[in-house]
């Protein structure tokens, strides 16, 4: 006689990108979570941004076997940097719910806003995505999967705020939306497993630093907002998962490596209408900046050398990764630069490339992440030293709401406002990202992003065995 299948729990899994052990304090409703289960440290992946970590949280694998080695980098087949692409087939490997089905070919899976959504294969998907006009214009929208699901969200909840999101007027407003759609798709759908991406801390941490004022405002005002789901949940038996991707660290020195690698000869540039723009097909060497990571591509192997040397030598630069370098960190993919450097703790990459910002091309005034051949954090603020910037954005923000076409040129070129970044390896726990559930039976001090996958599963109920602990 076959036993019976093990019964399953949904889960509700949070990744609450930048919570760390140290603004955990100020947000008492998230702590709970760990009072009846369990906190743990929760050792990240290289580079700790986003999209690698996201993806080795839900395939148990590191960068250099996922691929997804940062939140872009040069995509040697089109000759073109590209950064946040959206499709799920970028992501090698199997996903959590992929592997849950080979168990238990019923298992459903919702994901509100984590990266790589668009061809993910979820039972449902929602993930921003603006609406891309002819003339130019571009309006908040979302994707859904299925395609119904826009109109339901948009219906209950309003549209999705797509420029509290991302940009100079990113706020607690997008988590809120964010927060409100899981709780609805949770008690409606029923799913086995719900993930939410909540973006909030992300914003203030990067501008003002996370040893601010500003940031235990906004660890406050996440609390607050996921308090409600946390009660749903809790109510409806439904076992909560919070993880964080990394920890944001101060950091106030631009490291500009492109421009270092330009005044050496090693990057070129084109120019158009009195812009300059990369030229990543002439280039000796260019790099793509992503927070405290940079990849670095050479296209002549007997210029590693001297690139690396240059790279190693500038000021807020920690460490260049060869390729025994880059297997040691986990990110030896073929997606990688051929060196990859590390920044300072208290340093991050600029992508910019140009020498007078009079060539700088036009998108580099505006919230461009599509275009920019780099991670640019100044698309967080409204530029400091121009006094009209608000006023502008406001006409600008008048003009769309009329139809008319409209330009968004509001982002400074000097970098020396951002306060605070991440990308390299955690140098405390304090600093570091935390994992915290409410079902005490898998309690351990420490986990691997690597093992959350496998943490899912047996959390589920899918997957009974224990690993041991560390």
């Amino acid at each position: 006689m076959n036993a019976a299948p093990p019964a399953r729990t949904p889960v509700l899994l949070l990744d609450v990108v930048g919570l760390t052990p140290r603004l955990l304090r100020h947000m008492p409703h998230l702590r709970r979570v760990a009072e009846t289960g369990f906190r743990a440290e929760l050792d990240t992946v290289f580079p700790a941004v986003t999209c690698s970590v996201q993806s080795s949280l839900l395939t148990g694998l590191q960068p250099g076997q996922h691929g997804i080695v940062g939140n872009g980098w040069y995509f040697r087949d089109l000759g073109e940097v590209h950064l946040w692409r959206q499709h799920n087939r970028l992501v090698q490997g199997e996903k959590v719910w992929e592997a849950a089905r080979d168990i238990a070919p019923e298992y459903r899976t919702t994901n509100v806003c984590w990266w790589y959504a668009m061809g993910m294969s979820t039972e449902e998907t929602v993930t921003p995505r603006p609406i891309y006009h002819a003339d130019g214009r571009k309006s908040p929208d979302c994707y859904t999967h299925p395609p119904e699901l826009r109109d339901e969200l948009t219906a209950e909840f309003g549209t999705f705020p797509l420029f509290h999101y991302w940009g100079p007027t990113a706020s607690i407003t997008s988590s809120r939306w964010i927060t409100r759609a899981t709780g609805h798709l949770l008690s409606t759908r029923r799913s086995d497993l719900t993930m939410a991406y909540i973006p909030h801390l992300d914003y203030d941490l990067q501008r003002h630093g996370p040893n601010s004022q500003q940031a235990a405002t906004a660890a406050r005002e996440v609390d607050a907002t996921l308090a409600p789901l946390l009660d749903q949940a809790r109510a409806d038996g439904v076992t909560v998962l919070a993880v964080s991707e990394y920890g944001i660290t101060p950091a106030n020195r631009p490291v500009d490596i492109n421009r270092a690698l330009r005044q050496e000869g090693l990057l070129h540039v084109h120019t158009q209408a009195g812009m300059e723009y990369l030229d990543p097909w002439t280039s000796r060497a260019f790099a793509v900046a992503d927070h405290q990571a940079a990849h670095v591509y050479v296209r002549d192997p007997s210029d590693r050398p001297r690139v690396r040397d240059l790279v190693a030598a500038l000021p807020g630069v920690d460490e260049v990764l060869d390729d025994e370098g880059k297997a040691r960190h986990g990110i030896d993919h073929e997606r990688a630069g051929e060196l990859v450097a590390i920044a300072e703790p208290d340093a991050w990459f600029t992508y910019y490339y140009w020498l007078d910002d009079d060539r700088a091309p036009d998108f580099a005034t505006h919230v461009e992440i599509h275009r920019k051949p780099g991670y640019d954090p100044a698309e967080l603020f409204m530029d400091p030293g121009d006094r009209t910037a608000k006023l502008r954005a406001a006409t600008a923000l008048a003009r769309k709401k009329l139809g008319f076409r409209y330009r968004m040129n509001v982002i400074g070129l000097d970098p020396s406002d951002v306060r605070g970044s991440h990308g390299r390896l955690p140098d405390t726990p304090d600093d570091g990202p935390v994992l915290l559930c409410s079902d005490p039976d898998h309690g351990r001090d420490r986990y691997h992003a690597t093992e959350v996958k496998d943490l899912l599963l047996r959390l589920s109920g899918v997957r009974r065995t224990t690993p041991t602990a560390t």
